[in-house]
């Protein structure tokens, strides 16, 4: 009897490493979204994350919402940096999250200023 208690519990830990494993480093999509940034922020009770928002539209109807992992503290402050800009994200999407990543399933791996196609300068 204990030899198979310890066969279950060994096996749940397998598979909750593993499923761990794939959530973390798999991921579903990568991808570029360009946006004002409107918002960044820390925030959480117990646990806390980076959570921001671009608007894609001129009306604000379109917000993408994503979370940036705190090992990427050069994403962080740039995008504290950039704040009401227009900028370009770099971003790949997990199947999943955990509430200690973040509370969306992409994830900002890079951010560049970008011209805001809605105010151009006509005198080129």
């Amino acid at each position: 009897m204990k030899k198979i208690i310890g066969v279950l519990i060994s096996a749940a830990i397998i598979l909750s490493v593993l499923y761990y494993l794939f959530i973390y480093f798999i991921t579903y999509s990568t991808g570029v979204r360009s946006g004002e940034l409107i918002k960044i922020s820390r925030k959480g009770v117990i646990v806390k994350t980076w959570e921001g928002q671009i608007s894609q539209g001129i009306s604000g109807a379109q917000i993408f919402t994503f979370s940036v992992e705190d090992k990427n503290e050069k994403v962080i402050e740039n995008l504290q940096k950039f704040q009401g800009n227009y900028v370009k994200l770099t971003y790949k999407e997990r199947y999943k999250t955990f509430f200690w990543l973040g509370d969306t399933k992409y994830f900002i791996t890079k951010v560049e200023k970008e011209q805001s196609p809605h105010f151009t300068n006509k005198n080129n």
